[in-house]
C-alpha cells in the first residue's frame, strides 16, 4: 500500500510538471515568434520553480505521504514563550501547540498523533489547555518522553490515551509549586519604604517589599493545595489511578523503569517501538508527519533574528571560552 501511495504521488507530480512545462512553452516560446523569445526563456526559467512546488503540493494533497502526526512539546510551558532579541529562542508556547494539535486533527490524512515531551512542566493553565487538546483529538495518542515529562509535562501525558518511555527518562513530579522573594529587609536597608493602597484585604499579599503575615502565608499556601489537589484529581481520573496512590509519589521523580512500576508509564520503549506500536493498532504502516507552529512573516522574521542574534552571541562565548584560551567568560 505504501509503494502504491508512492508511486502515484510520483506520476501526480511528473503529471502536473509536464502541464506546467508545456504550457509555459507555449506561452512564452512557441505563441509569441517575435524578439520576446528571450524574455520567454527566461519567463519559463523563472516558472519552473512555481511550478515544480505546485506539483508536489498536488501529489501531497491528493496521496499524503504520512497517517501520523507528531507534535513537540520541548521546554517550560508558558502562554507566551517569546524571548528579547539576545535570548535562546526556548520554551514551549501552549497556545501554538494547541493549534499544532487542533490543525492534526483537522487533516484528514492523520489517523493518530503523538505527543513528544521533553518539558520540566511550566504554568498550570496552559499545560491544561495542551491536555485538553490532546484528550479532544480524534484518534488514537501517544505520549512519548525523550528525557523528562514533569509536572505540567506529565499533566499533558495524561490527557493521552497510552504514555511512553524511556528507561532512563525523569517521570512524575505530580505536584505544584509557588515561591516569593522576601525583599523587606534589603528595602529598609537602602531606604525603601513600602506604603500600601488597594481595596480588599488579601490584594497585596505576596509582595516581596513586605513581611508576609501569617494569615496571607496561609491563603497562598491554600491556592497551592488547591492546584495540587485539582492536579492530582486529573490525572486520577484520566489514569484510572487512586488519588491515594498518586499522592504517595510525593512530588518525586521517577527514572522510566521505576516510573512504568509505579503505573505513572504504560509502556517502555523508543521512539521505533511506539510507531510499532501504532502501526499494529492502526493495522497499516505508518509514516510521521511532525506538525510545527505556523507563524505570520513578521514574527518569523523576528525569530529568524532572534535565533541568529543567540548563534551569534553563543559562538563567540564559545571560542573565547575554549580549553586553553587565556581568557574565559564564566
Amino acid at each position: 500500500m505504501g509503494f502504491l501511495k508512492t508511486a502515484l504521488r510520483a506520476v501526480l507530480f511528473v503529471g502536473v510538471v509536464a502541464i506546467g512545462v508545456a504550457a509555459g512553452w507555449f506561452l512564452f516560446l512557441w505563441y509569441p515568434s517575435s524578439g520576446r523569445e528571450l524574455l520567454g526563456v527566461l519567463l519559463l526559467i523563472l516558472a519552473v520553480p512555481v511550478v515544480v512546488r505546485l506539483g508536489a503540493s498536488v501529489a501531497g494533497s491528493v496521496v499524503p505521504g504520512y497517517n501520523v502526526a507528531e507534535v513537540g512539546v520541548t521546554g517550560a510551558i508558558s502562554r507566551n514563550s517569546g524571548g528579547g532579541i539576545g535570548s535562546a529562542p526556548t520554551g514551549a508556547n501552549a497556545d501554538r501547540i494547541v493549534d499544532q494539535i487542533e490543525r492534526a486533527d483537522a487533516d484528514s490524512s492523520v489517523d493518530a498523533l503523538v505527543v513528544r515531551l521533553n518539558t520540566p512542566g511550566g504554568e498550570i493553565v496552559p499545560s491544561e489547555d495542551i491536555k485538553l487538546a490532546a484528550e479532544e483529538f480524534d484518534g488514537p495518542t501517544i505520549a512519548y518522553t525523550t528525557d523528562t515529562c514533569a509536572s505540567g509535562g506529565y499533566e499533558i501525558a495524561s490527557g493521552c490515551d497510552e504514555i511512553w518511555a524511556r528507561d532512563g527518562s525523569l517521570v512524575g513530579s505530580i505536584g505544584v509549586i509557588g515561591s516569593r522573594v522576601t525583599a523587606a529587609e534589603l528595602a529598609d536597608r537602602l531606604g525603601i519604604q513600602y506604603e500600601q493602597l488597594t481595596a480588599g484585604e488579601y490584594k497585596d499579599a505576596g509582595t516581596p517589599l513586605k513581611e508576609l503575615e501569617e494569615y496571607e502565608r496561609e491563603y497562598l499556601q491554600g491556592l497551592i493545595d488547591d492546584y495540587y489537589e485539582q492536579f492530582v484529581s486529573n490525572v486520577a481520573e484520566r489514569r484510572e489511578m487512586d488519588e491515594t496512590t498518586i499522592e504517595e509519589t510525593e512530588a518525586r521523580v521517577y527514572i522510566g523503569t521505576k516510573a512504568h512500576e509505579e503505573g505513572l508509564v504504560d509502556e517502555l520503549g523508543t521512539k521505533d517501538d511506539v510507531l510499532d506500536a501504532l502501526e499494529e493498532r492502526l493495522n497499516t504502516p505508518v509514516t510521521v508527519r511532525e506538525f510545527e507552529p505556523q507563524y505570520p512573516l513578521a514574527q518569523r522574521v523576528q525569530l529568524g533574528a532572534q535565533r541568529f542574534a543567540f548563534a551569534f552571541g553563543a559562538g563567540i562565548a564559545s571560542i573565547v571560552s575554549a580549553e586553553g584560551d587565556q581568557f574565559k567568560f564564566r
